[in-house]
């Protein structure tokens, strides 16, 4: 049987995710997430006419003659502070002190500047008109009036959307929630970071890697850390954590050889292991286990393989179940600065450096290579059917936004 695709792969994977349901979650809650619904402004910003400078609320037509060698003498009435309004209206030919984002009494139509009065308590001297009516005014709905879209459905809420949303008085919207992901690595060999060593032992990244890359996504990673390479305690500890799983992320396990627990525990239960043409990556696995069929993607072990999976096959899926479009990460146009050679019939994700409108290539092209991995901040999408790349050749670039 021929290898599969990476694109039907990915599309298998697709076919099977559903979004999480949507619920109404408080503001502070979804930075990151994809609003569920449309949302409209409930009031105009401004809700009311009010001051953009400190100075004093008139009449245009009062002031509108004053210069330094005619000032214009006016009464002040009294006062009005953003959230203390006791003044509601002013007669002509009076004027009264007004802050910044107090409201515009009834019967004044523009704010004078301090910088342009004595500056007066009982009586102002204006020394400079407004050069037109309404001047230093910011009228009601000036930003946005009461029944527009602030927020479309789809659009992923950063910062500036949260405070437009409070702006307009929502203290909810609804999102789908973070998917919870459960990170397992399989490896007798493995030692969690800060234990001894032995001759034969390694330290786990893969865990660290793969949960850190699951919370940048934007889910709550749940990091269990090391299984020994036995398949009673691989499940074991698999549906001790299903309970709190939304997606499950194993590391190792998957190939060829005489030890590998991932695939002797999982494929009696349905779950899928094969190669997909790519390189890194190419033993690759997907299904889902238990009583609530959480799904679960099994990646190789290699520290490259298993984050250039994550990117590949992982992340379309949180970003499937999070709302967030497009599914798949769209990638940019650059130039390639030197040659690089390819696996024939493998698609390939050269670690890469890129640079505004060039890449250049980072390191080998091994999968054990997790220290040209940290030097990158992309991979460069190489084509199956190409077994070479000259420099100065246009390629894909998928950035890496963590």
């Amino acid at each position: 049987m021929p290898d599969l695709t990476v694109d039907d792969h990915r599309q298998r994977i697709l076919d099977d995710i559903e979004p999480l349901a949507a619920y109404q979650q408080p503001l502070m809650d979804v930075l990151g997430l994809a609003a569920a619904e449309d949302v409209r402004a409930a009031v105009s910003l401004p809700g009311f006419d009010n001051s953009s400078h400190d100075g004093y609320a008139v009449r245009f037509a009062d002031v509108a003659t004053a210069s330094a060698d005619a000032p214009v003498h006016l009464p002040v009435v009294g006062e009005i502070g953003a959230g203390q309004a006791n003044l509601l209206a002013l007669a002509p030919g009076t004027s009264a002190k007004i802050m910044t984002g107090a409201p515009m009494p009834a019967g004044a139509d523009t704010v004078v500047p301090y910088e342009w009065t004595d500056r007066g308590v009982a009586n102002v001297v204006i020394s400079q008109a407004p050069s037109e009516l309404g001047e230093h005014v910011r009228p009601l709905g000036d930003d946005v009036r009461e029944g527009d879209l602030v927020v479309a459905e789809g659009t992923v809420l950063g910062p500036r959307h949260l405070g437009l949303l409070a702006a307009v008085g929502r203290a909810t919207v609804a999102a789908r929630p973070r998917p919870r992901v459960v990170v397992l690595s399989t490896g007798s060999e493995l030692r969690d970071p800060g234990q001894q060593l032995g001759h034969d032992s390694i330290y786990d990244g893969n865990s660290y890697l793969l949960a850190a890359a699951a919370r940048a996504a934007g889910a709550i990673a749940y990091r269990v850390g090391i299984v020994p390479d036995e398949p009673p305690k691989f499940l074991d500890a698999l549906h001790d954590q299903l309970v709190r799983a939304d997606l499950v992320i194993t590391s190792g396990g998957v190939s060829q050889g005489d030890y590998d627990v991932v695939k002797e525990a999982l494929r009696p239960a349905g779950v899928w292991f094969g190669a997909v043409a790519m390189q890194p990556g190419k033993p690759q696995g997907f299904g889902r286990v238990g009583d609530d069929r959480i799904p679960i993607f099994t990646l190789p072990g290699n520290p490259v393989s298993c984050y250039v999976s994550f990117h590949v096959f992982v992340l379309p899926a949180l970003r499937r179940m999070m709302g967030i479009r497009p599914e798949i990460r769209p990638t940019v146009s650059a130039r390639l600065t030197h040659d690089v050679r390819s696996f024939p019939g493998r698609r390939q994700f050269l670690r890469g450096w890129y640079d505004g409108g060039s890449v250049s290539p980072v390191g080998g092209a091994a999968s054990h290579l997790i220290g040209d991995l940290a030097n990158a901040n992309c991979l460069v999408d190489i084509p199956a059917e190409a077994d070479a790349v000259t420099a100065g050749s246009t390629v894909d670039v998928l950035l890496l936004g963590d």
